[in-house]
């Protein structure tokens, strides 16, 4: 092996930015990382947010608004539409009624004069 091609290997420390300390060995030396395995969200099963400038919050902000746009309109029609086919059904309920109590006393007075003979008639009959 040719000597001075390949680089020095030695003992390294590797600073997580939640101030865990790694200690390992490299070519490079001390490194700085901002996630390790300690606090990592895959190993830790917390959810942790490196937020950059405030893009994260404004981000929720944004679908917050959008969400309540959203459920101002959409219960808003069904609820007007669902109002309006009531109050129709209820005035062609109210109208079937008045149709059949009328024919229910048309057919009645027709009945009872069918019953009653005429007083002429019944005379003749006699």
């Amino acid at each position: 092996m040719k000597k001075g091609l390949h680089p020095e290997y030695k003992k390294a420390k590797i600073t997580c930015g939640c101030g865990n300390v790694i200690e390992t060995k490299t070519t490079v030396g001390d490194l700085s990382v901002e996630i390790c395995s300690a606090c990592h969200p895959f190993f830790t099963g917390k959810q942790k947010l490196v937020d950059t400038a405030g893009r994260v919050d404004k981000f929720k902000a944004r679908m917050e608004q959008a969400e309540k746009i959203k459920a101002s309109k959409q219960p808003k029609k069904k609820a007007e539409k669902k109002e309006e086919n009531v109050e129709k059904l209820d005035e062609k309920m109210a109208e079937i009624k008045k149709e059949l109590e009328e024919e229910t006393v048309d057919s009645k007075s027709e009945e009872e004069s069918a019953e009653k003979p005429n007083s002429a008639e019944a005379s003749r009959d006699k």
